[in-house]
């Protein structure tokens, strides 16, 4: 567990679950406004899907997601979970990206499934099943990356993974949104 404490650089909070399939639905300004009363502050919310960037002080990373699904739990009334991202971390995904990753939009799909801390990318890697010709998966830290064929899209093998118990412990974000993310917080 990293016991830093939580320094006044921007954090990056991706919730699971909310505003998909309509369940769990939470407007962004409820949210802001719910993380604004927490005492963050600079809260800024992007898309409708849980990105939340919001600046901290005084806490481990560990104690602020601790506090963070508590208070979304009370605010929301559903199971919060939250990963967790400093700036450098998100600057060390978007860097670690394999060789060309992103670089054809018009050829496949490009999504980094952000892990929770309870889950290793090696352990994630031998969950996360990929069709050859079709997927690709690459480990990174604290994140996996996923590509695939738009032309075979409904092949992939990444929409089994919302049925297996690891994905309890993710999050998924594109790579548009992955590095609109990065720039939001620099």
């Amino acid at each position: 567990m990293d016991v830093r404490s939580v320094s006044d650089d921007p954090y990056l909070a991706l919730l699971r679950g909310i505003n998909v399939g309509g369940k769990n639905i939470i407007r962004m300004a409820e949210l802001r406004a719910r993380f604004e009363a927490e005492g963050f502050r600079d809260v800024v919310t992007y898309i409708q899907s849980g990105n939340v960037i919001f600046r901290a002080t005084g806490s481990t990373p560990g104690a602020l997601t601790i506090r963070i699904e508590g208070m979304l739990a009370s605010a929301f009334n559903y199971q919060a979970k939250v990963v967790l991202r400093s700036c450098e971390q998100m600057e060390a995904v978007v860097a670690g990206a394999p060789a060309g990753f992103g670089s054809q939009p018009d050829r496949h799909r490009y999504d980094v499934i952000f892990l929770r801390d309870t889950l290793t990318a090696e352990d994630a890697m031998r969950e996360v099943l990929v069709r050859p010709g079709v997927d690709e998966a690459w480990a990174g830290n604290g994140v996996l990356y996923f590509s695939r064929l738009i032309s075979q899209a409904s092949r992939s093998y990444l929409s089994r993974l919302v049925s297996m118990p690891v994905y309890q412990d993710m999050t998924i974000r594109n790579w548009n949104t992955t590095t609109r993310l990065l720039r939001l917080m620099s």
